[in-house]
């Protein structure tokens, strides 16, 4: 080994000629050697854009470290500056050769530089400039192969630690272990997981370790949240004393180095991962670097169990989802299935199955035309084509097979097709339910049978009736003219004309009732007319007939207009009857006629109980009665068609009726009469 000389410039040889010293040369040709260098690297690494910007870190204070061991021979060779190249090479994803490859650019871009210098090297110089060349590329080799393998060791052992799919929490107290038993300085290490706006210690071994489970901080809170907030990994020289540490698990133990990093999916913060030492105040390159591997493998295997429990998690759901449809295919009696873009059956349960005549088994992968008859395919694939093109639904469409057509013939079906997509839109196919009508539709059919005849036998017997009832009425007014008859006699023929009447009304409710159901609605004959005379009439009428109530009228503003006479007194005598039979006895019933802009409102008032709130919703049908603690009598001698036939009334002149009823107001019947028809 030659040993150093002392340090000049350049050295006199015999002959008077100038010799170099390669240590010199290095630092006097040092920028232009760089240039070399990284011109040479960037050729050597020109797949990988992204190393240029920091080929160049430790260059310059490694080519004047290699000066001082050309001077200096072992001694100057240090370990700081060498060790952190290889652990930052290795950090920035170089491999070994790459490694090796840099130094041996730059021995041949000193070499090139000196074969261009006019001066040579002094004896012995280009010796030492190999020596030492070849002592800082060892030194970076072991270096780097020894951190490597630290790494690799480590790693391993993470592996295994997560062979057995365990928790989380146990998951990080097997990662943090490895640490410990990776790194001799390191003395107490946590793991803190974001959770909402907070990280919270989830494991930690080593110093204070059950101090620092649960501990709980701020996002941006401390030295901990300064990591998070940066998403970089920082470094502290003594917490025990900085006062941007504020967790007791770190100043308690007395810690100097700290190292914090943050764990990162992408561009997600998860948490933060930390090691401390009591013993020294900046952890080595090489113990760094194994932190930052490990944390990112921990990071990898957190994402990864989350994926792996999320996935657990879905197919858990997606099983249970496909119990309760099977459970649901099972049970219902309509028939559902499901084809795809092609009209194949991909899905179906047993109610379809039956319907088709073919096992379930037999019906998966083949095609609607492979399955039904020439009929159906010609009355229904149409239907299901048009639903793909168009990709709306055809709901509730009924057709009637004669009893040959196949084996569900004779029987009315009723079907609905709806396309199925994805959340994104994509079409995969149609659902179709198929439902047999058949019972209901003659059910149906008997009711309607049922109804028509109930409401011709009304019409016959509303007509029929009329004749007899005109001549007991003609009867009575006779008999209610004659002379010589006393007051119980008199009292007996008013009852009789009375009785008439109401059941006049009645036949006239019935046949109006027969003509809107069975005819073309109720007639009417309009004419110009003036609704506040009509109404006051009729209520002198209807005082007669009910002398004991007090019936009240209002008229205001101008009440003209095109109506039918007959049918506004009509209605007002529904109204006023109903008012008196379920009002307050002794109550007013009070009737308002009011003049608006475009029509005629006509009001009929009582006092007495409310309308239940259940049945103010259907009291216009027919056959629908008030009922009242009091009117249970009454109401035998009532058919329940009154309000409807007032309905019917405003509906056909245009109009519409409301009412309203509560316990501190009464009732009120509203009737809204247009002045004239809708059609003109």
């Amino acid at each position: 080994m030659l040993e150093p000389e002392s340090r000049s410039v350049t050295r006199e040889e015999p002959g008077g000629a100038r010799t170099l010293r390669a240590a010199e040369f290095l630092r006097e040709h040092r920028s232009a050697l760089l240039s070399d260098w990284e011109q040479s690297m960037h050729a050597l690494h020109a797949d990988h854009a992204e190393r240029h910007t920091w080929l160049l870190d430790h260059m310059p204070e490694l080519l004047l470290a290699l000066a001082e061991v050309i001077e200096h021979g072992p001694e100057g060779l240090g370990t700081a500056l060498w060790d952190e190249h290889a652990v930052i090479r290795l950090d920035q994803g170089f491999d070994l050769g790459e490694v090796a490859a840099e130094y041996a650019l730059l021995r041949k871009c000193i070499l090139r530089r000196l074969e261009a210098e006019p001066r040579g090297l002094a004896p012995g110089e280009l010796e030492r400039l190999d020596e030492a060349v070849d002592r800082v590329v060892t030194r970076t080799m072991t270096c780097f192969s020894q951190a490597r393998q630290r790494i690799l060791q480590a790693l391993d052992r993470m592996t295994q630690a997560t062979l057995d799919n365990p928790s989380v929490d146990a998951l990080l107290m097997r990662l943090l272990n490895v640490l410990m038993e990776s790194a001799l300085a390191v003395d107490s290490a946590a793991v803190m997981m974001l959770e909402g706006s907070q990280l919270v210690v989830r494991a930690a071994v080593g110093l204070a370790a059950d101090v620092a489970v649960g501990t709980a901080l701020r996002l941006d809170e401390g030295f901990m949240g300064q990591v998070a907030t940066t998403r970089k990994p920082q470094a502290l020289r003594s917490a025990a004393t900085d006062p941007r540490v504020v967790m007791p698990a770190l100043k308690e133990p007395g810690l100097r180095a700290v190292y914090g990093v943050p764990m990162l999916e992408d561009e997600r913060l998860l948490g933060v991962a930390y090691m401390g030492s009591r013993t020294a105040f900046l952890f080595s390159d090489p113990d760094t670097l194994l932190f930052r591997s490990i944390t990112q493998r921990a990071t990898a295997y957190l994402v990864q169990a989350r994926l792996q429990a999320d996935e657990r998690s879905a197919r858990v759901e997606a099983q249970r989802s496909l119990a309760q449809l099977n459970a649901l295919l099972s049970a219902t009696p309509m028939g559902i299935a499901f084809m795809d873009t092609e009209l194949r059956y991909m899905r179906l349960n047993q109610a379809m199955a039956d319907l088709n005549g073919v096992p379930v088994a037999d019906h998966v992968g083949r095609t609607f035309r492979d399955i039904q008859p020439k009929v159906i395919v010609d009355l229904i694939e149409p239907i299901l084509h048009r639903a793909l093109e168009t990709g709306e639904p055809v709901r509730s469409f009924e057709f009637v097979l004669s009893p040959s057509a196949s084996r569900g013939g004779g029987r009315t079906w009723q079907a609905s097709v709806y396309p199925v997509r994805t959340d994104m839109g994509e079409l995969l196919g149609l659902g179709c339910t198929v439902v047999d009508i058949t019972e209901h539709k003659q059910a149906e059919a008997t009711l309607q049978r049922a109804v028509d005849f109930r409401e011709q036998l009304l019409a016959v017997l509303g007509h029929d009736l009329r004749n007899p009832l005109n001549a007991i009425n003609a009867s009575a007014f006779q008999l209610s003219r004659a002379e010589g008859w006393g007051p119980p006699e008199r009292r007996a023929v008013d009852r009789i004309r009375k009785a008439t009447a109401r059941m006049g009304r009645m036949i006239n409710d019935i046949l109006d009732f027969a003509r809107s159901r069975l005819g073309g609605g109720i007639p009417v004959s309009r004419q110009r007319m003036n609704l506040a005379e009509v109404c006051q009439a009729t209520l002198e009428e209807l005082q007669v007939s009910h002398p004991e109530r007090q019936l009240v009228f209002e008229a205001h503003g101008d009440t003209w207009g095109q109506w039918d006479p007959d049918r506004v007194s009509q209605v007002l005598g529904n109204l006023v009857a109903n008012a008196i039979q379920h009002g307050q006895e002794g109550a007013p019933v009070r009737t308002v006629v009011r003049g608006e802009p475009d029509e005629v409102v006509l009001q009929v008032h009582n006092l007495g109980e409310p309308i239940p709130a259940e049945l103010r919703a259907r009291i216009f049908d027919p056959f629908k009665m008030h009922p009242g603690p009091r009117d249970a009598e009454k109401q035998k001698r009532s058919l329940g068609l009154g309000l409807y036939i007032v309905s019917q009334i405003a509906g056909v002149h245009g109009g519409r009726v409301e009412v309203r009823s509560t316990a501190e107001e009464g009732t009120t019947f509203t009737v809204y009469w247009p002045r004239v028809p809708p059609s003109v």
